[in-house]
């Protein structure tokens, strides 16, 4: 079942003479339980994608489905697009963005409690994601009492709250060390696998997509699918950096 559908999504910023194409007309689809990892330099167009995808920064062209609900067709489709992406949609950022007065188990319940689930409830769950991503201990700490892995598994957590059909991770290892950084990856694939979301993760690190189901890599705002498994056997180098070693 795919859970994310684009259709020539497109995204230029300008106009006339001043316009630039960031995002080149893209199409892509995702299914429950897989998990995509999307590989570029920065400037690529990778987060422009995935702003894109979640209409926090709607496309300029283009046909986006989530979980069956046409959100844009060509423009605005008529749904209330911040109230879906509060249910459906569950954003990991690269700088966790916690609420620094809350503390990890709020910055979690918090996201219940804007759709509507009781203070007791949300409490209820939020613990209990906690201890899913194992950092139940840090649940009293303010974010700025804990590393920044136990920071990124609070902000994995307030993702995973409301149970979304897509998760977007934009970046979500570049604040970590490798060992760290790996460990964020290897969550995400457990939670693709147990809980069925369809996970996009952005990354510019060929070393974290071990286990991706498939790889998309980014440049130029051209999106290409790459037989990483192949590239990982060979070694694998991006386009770009086999361009610079070749100068």
């Amino acid at each position: 079942m795919a859970v994310l559908e684009i259709h020539n999504v497109s995204q230029t910023f300008g106009h006339g003479d001043l316009a630039v194409q960031a995002l080149k007309p893209t199409s892509l689809t995702v299914k429950a339980g897989e998990l995509v990892a999307l590989l570029g330099p920065s400037g690529s167009g990778k987060s422009t994608l995935l702003l894109a995808i979640s209409l926090i920064q709607p496309p300029t062209t283009g046909r986006i489905v989530i979980a069956g609900q046409v959100l844009h067709d060509d423009g605005p489709t008529g749904v209330d697009v911040r109230a879906f992406r509060r249910s459906k949609i569950g954003f990991i950022f690269q700088q966790h963005n916690l609420i620094p007065f809350l503390t990890a188990l709020e910055n979690v319940a918090l996201m219940l409690q804007l759709n509507g689930v009781s203070r007791r409830e949300s409490t209820r769950r939020a613990k209990d994601l906690l201890g899913y991503l194992e950092i139940a201990h840090r649940a009293d700490s303010l974010p700025a009492q804990m590393s920044g892995g136990e920071q990124q598994r609070v902000a994995i957590g307030r993702a995973l709250a409301n149970e979304p059909a897509l998760i977007l991770a934009d970046e979500p290892t570049a604040a970590l060390d490798t060992q760290r950084g790996t460990k964020v990856m290897a969550m995400l694939r457990e939670i693709a696998r147990e809980r069925r979301s369809a996970v996009i993760a952005v990354t510019h690190d060929h070393r974290m997509i071990e286990g991706f189901d498939t790889v998309y890599h980014l440049d130029d705002g051209q999106l290409a699918r790459v037989d990483h498994h192949a590239q990982q056997d060979a070694g694998f180098v991006t386009g770009a950096a086999a361009a610079a070693a070749a100068r």
